[in-house]
């Protein structure tokens, strides 16, 4: 947490125009009461927002409304009024789909007497039914309205544009410093670690080995495995001597889909499926005496889709015949078959004899470091201001596509977000380029990197 308090930005409105909806929308969770029932929300509830990776404190209130200040809607009304008390802005909702009422006006002329800075947001926009709601509330006194839909998660790139001057406007009093040498969030937690990959891998011998026991049960029938089983243990790193905690997750067998037709199998799968979303790092686990198959590139693109940090690890080398051969066919053949992300890590093991084992649970750590990474805000604008230096956009038609500026909005995996002007107009080439870069640049490696391009929309704008 940082030292001091994040920047608060309270949410006002009259009643059922979308506040709470637009709440729990902005903290990533329903905590927020909703329903088409005006008046549900009564005391303020605060939670902390992340949006696109800028963070404050936001503050849901009762709907406004023009009552007798000693009867219920008017004490809520009242604790309305102290919430605006040290906020930093005010973001103020209407209702695109509905004529503004007596009492949006009376919320305006009472906002513009405060000394706090005004966001107007016209909210349920989707679609064109609310373009007239929105036309109308430049009438309000607070220029161009930012058109979204907190239901559907529309327009949320705008607001961020709207409210980042007003919340980032002295970053450095709300923001953590952020040293180069930090250690990353998470870092000495246990390491959730799945592994995964078809019947008969070897998977339940491999984590016996680690934990040095007969924990799982094990034998040369495919699909011993049905549940995913989570075991606690502790690995001690042979070079350095730390005691590193790991969760070990066996999961079952991953058949092709049109061989699964037993219902427990295809729970089995689907189990195996939600471990890989908890995981942190995912092992897929190969058979050497097999080689790499079509299936196995299945699992590890699904892997990949999921955001998981990824490494390919081959079984039985003990028994693996031309073995260098070997290896160096499934690299190549890893890295054709993930194009969209080469260099995957890959290690030779086998759960018979441990060899290789240390190896991998080595890289497993590293692969975490990299996934879980934020860059410095400095870093990410000196790298994205070379970036465009080295290889600018192109100008199709003489006309400049404008890339504006980077934000990293979440690690694990880590994504980014970069804003521009005719973002559509964009090659796929140059966005594989900015991708590629941030990866070998910023220290990602092979790991999986989100990268999202936002223009702001004109809400006017037909064509």
């Amino acid at each position: 947490m940082p030292a001091c308090a994040l920047p608060q930005v309270v949410i006002i409105g009259r009643p059922n125009v979308g506040k709470s909806t637009l709440f729990n929308r902005l903290v990533g969770k329903k905590v927020a009461l909703v329903d088409d029932q005006p008046g549900v929300t009564r005391d303020r509830r605060f939670g902390d927002a992340d949006l696109l990776g800028m963070k404050f404190q936001l503050v849901d209130t009762a709907g406004w409304e023009d009552e007798d200040p000693a009867s219920l809607p008017g004490r809520m009304r009242a604790q309305t009024e102290v919430s605006l008390k040290g906020a930093d802005v005010a973001l103020f909702v209407i209702d695109s789909r509905a004529d503004l009422t007596p009492l949006d006006r009376e919320i305006a002329r009472w906002l513009r007497g405060q000394d706090v800075p005004v966001v107007l947001a016209a909210n349920k926009a989707e679609g064109s039914s609310g373009d007239a709601g929105i036309m109308e509330a430049y009438a309000l006194g607070f220029g161009e309205p930012v058109a979204l839909s907190a239901e559907h998660g529309e327009g949320l790139a705008d607001l961020f544009t709207a409210l980042r001057p007003l919340v980032e406007k002295d970053e450095d009093e709300w923001a953590e410093p952020e040293p180069e040498d930090e250690e990353e969030p998470g870092a000495t937690a246990p390491l959730s670690l799945a592994i995964v990959g078809r019947p008969n891998a070897g998977k339940s011998t491999l984590i016996n080995r680690l934990l040095g026991e007969d924990r799982l049960l094990t034998g040369p029938e495919a699909g011993i495995t049905r549940d995913s089983i989570a075991v606690d243990w502790q690995w001690t790193d042979p070079k350095s001597g730390e005691v590193r905690d790991i969760k070990l997750v066996d999961t079952a067998g991953m058949r092709k889909k049109a061989k699964v037709q037993d219902k427990l199998e295809r729970l089995s799968v689907a189990d195996a499926r939600n471990a890989i979303d908890y995981a942190e790092v995912v092992v897929l686990l190969l058979d050497a005496t097999r080689g790499l198959e079509v299936q196995d590139l299945k699992i590890a693109n699904l892997v990949l889709e999921e955001g998981r940090a990824l490494i390919v690890a081959i079984n039985k080398w003990d028994v693996a015949e031309d073995a260098s051969g070997l290896f160096n066919g499934v690299r190549g053949a890893l890295d054709e078959g993930l194009a969209q992300l080469k260099g995957v890590p890959l290690v030779a093991v086998s759960a018979m004899t441990g060899k290789g084992l240390d190896q991998m649970l080595s890289a497993a750590f590293e692969v975490r470091e990299a996934w879980s990474r934020r860059v410095p805000t400095a870093a990410l604008n000196r790298w994205f201001d070379h970036a465009l230096e080295t290889n600018p956009p192109p100008a199709p038609g003489g006309r400049r596509i404008k890339l504006r500026y980077i934000t990293q909005t979440n690690t694990r995996p880590p994504r980014f977000v970069i804003f521009g002007t005719r973002l559509d107009d964009l090659p796929s080439s140059y966005e594989r380029y900015l991708l590629n870069s941030i990866r070998a640049d910023l220290g990602f490696g092979a790991v999986p990197v989100r990268l999202t391009l936002k223009s702001p929309k004109n809400p006017f704008d037909k064509g």
